[in-house]
């Protein structure tokens, strides 16, 4: 019943699609755009969580200009993005996060990261996509970073984050907040360990490995974050689950990239119901449940989807910058057929059979030898970097040795080029970063150009999956299953729900 307009500096985009507003203003999200278009509608109010964080970045300037805000207020808003505000509000609610801080200095930085021990994850403030954050394991790697991140962060406050590293799972949770009440739709764990940006990791709905006092104690802090910051409408926060031991990582005062997700798999309006607390709506009117709401019997994974193959120069390794352009979802009654159905569309296909070139990084080895013995098991033929070959023929895997590309013939380019291999694993890990490594710079970077990027290159190019995961890795290997394909049951989310509550009814 309201008539909304939209500024928006990316037509493309669905949220343009006809039905979604009044009027579409293509112009950029910044202060005189916005500004202009306030004078010309004369709105009741601006929503800036539907905007990610350019919009979010705008909430102050708008409010004391004199423009209203509909839900949470600029406060609320500052409340969530500053450090300091920040922690001020985790110590007295005594919720934990990682040891860290936040500084404008570079000599301060190296302090901080020493006081709560390497490695560290340094992400400057009020950023897209987590652009110039980085896992450093170093003071070396620490000042090589530190300028790029403070460059970063500009205008909008010059601040660096800098937190102690914590490899534990990943969690993430979207919920609706009217200032009184919190709805929480569902909670999502990541396959990928905590390091990967939430936006290239795959999710997975409803959470498989956290036992229910967790997911509990989640829903809690969650609760007491949403209303301790004031939020009137959506809000995400990320944690870190490690060892049983829940972490906050940080708070999104808006709509994440999740939402749409969960969304669809729930068949929670989640976008109505944010809109409606922040026209003063109670989310708990006429009896509808607030907490946490029971998942459907289904099974949702969310995968990313990265361009590469389109773009020269891009790496494919998986970090805490965000490089993918797109999500697909697989939804199954099971989590190995929502997983093949995820691979399927974000990969384009699953391979089967033939060969695998498998590059681990010595920290990874452990956990790696497992996932290529399975692999030989299902039939493929190993390939492998000469530590990894080493490794691997220890433990018992039968495989074939490659070189490294200076190192003599075949090479692990040659076996790629010839389509040898159906699948690459190739991860990476801090200090050394691999096996793979030579000593030129690469293209518009200050890091040298390894063998391991020559390979994913390689394998993007000629459309062949390349992992660099061991945890992405473990699940396309639970995907596969047997090793034959699956019959894939085809049908709408309604129609899994409708099934799956027919099957377990008396």
């Amino acid at each position: 019943g309201r008539s909304p307009v939209i500024v928006n500096n990316n037509p493309e985009t669905v949220s343009t699609d006809f039905d979604c507003s009044s009027r579409l203003y293509f112009e950029p999200v910044d202060l005189e755009s916005v500004l202009q278009v306030c004078r010309v509608e004369d709105p009741i109010g601006v929503m800036v969580q539907f905007g990610g964080q350019t919009a979010v970045n705008l909430a102050g300037q708008l409010q004391g200009l004199g423009v209203p805000l509909l839900g949470s207020a600029a406060a609320s808003i500052e409340m969530a993005e500053d450090r300091g505000r920040f922690e001020t509000l985790l110590q007295r609610l005594g919720i934990a996060r990682p040891p860290g801080a936040a500084t404008r200095d570079l000599v301060e930085a190296e302090r901080i990261a020493d006081r709560v021990g390497y490695p560290v994850l340094v992400r400057p403030s009020y950023v897209l996509g987590g652009r110039a954050m980085d896992v450093v394991h170093s003071v070396e790697q620490l000042r090589l970073y530190l300028g790029d991140a403070l460059l970063a962060s500009g205008d909008a406050g010059g601040e660096v984050l800098i937190d102690k590293y914590i490899l534990g799972m990943e969690v993430e949770v979207d919920a609706i907040c009217d200032g009184q009440a919190v709805l929480v739709p569902g909670v999502m764990e990541h396959i990928e360990r905590a390091g990967v940006h939430s936006g290239d990791s795959m999710a997975v709905f409803p959470p498989q490995r956290l036992m229910p006092s967790v997911i509990d104690e989640l829903v809690a802090i969650t609760t007491e974050l949403a209303l301790g910051t004031g939020t009137v409408g959506l809000i995400n926060v990320q944690y870190v689950v490690h060892r049983g031991r829940v972490l906050v990582i940080e708070v999104n005062p808006r709509a994440s990239r999740t939402v749409p997700f969960l969304s669809k798999v729930t068949g929670v309006a989640m976008v109505d119901k944010a809109v409606g607390a922040m026209l003063g709506e109670a989310l708990g009117r006429r009896g509808q449940p607030v907490g946490l709401l029971p998942p459907p019997p289904l099974v949702a994974v969310k995968a990313p989807v990265f361009s590469a193959r389109k773009l020269d120069e891009v790496d494919t390794v998986l970090g805490p910058e965000m490089t993918s352009t797109g999500e697909v979802i697989g939804v199954a009654r099971d989590l190995p057929a929502a997983l093949e159905k995820a691979f399927w569309a974000a990969l384009g296909s699953i391979p089967r059979r033939g060969g695998a070139l498998v590059s681990i990084a010595d920290p990874d080895k452990p956990d790696g030898l497992p996932i290529v013995a399975r692999l030989a098991e299902l039939g493929f033929t190993i390939y492998a970097t000469p530590g990894t070959a080493t490794a691997l023929s220890q433990a018992g895997i039968s495989v074939i040795e490659v070189s490294k590309i200076h190192s003599g013939r075949p090479n692990v380019l040659d076996v790629t080029v010839a389509g040898q291999v159906e699948l690459v694993i190739n991860t990476i890990s801090g200090q050394p970063t691999s096996e793979l490594e030579e000593s030129e710079p690469g293209p518009g970077s200050r890091r040298p150009v390894r063998d391991g990027y020559r390979i994913r290159q390689a394998a993007v190019q000629r459309g062949i999956p390349c992992l660099t995961s061991l945890e992405t890795a473990a699940a396309l290997v639970a995907a596969l299953g047997s090793g034959e394909a699956q019959l894939v049951e085809v049908a709408t989310i309604d129609e899994h729900r409708r099934r799956s509550l027919k099957a377990v009814s008396p």
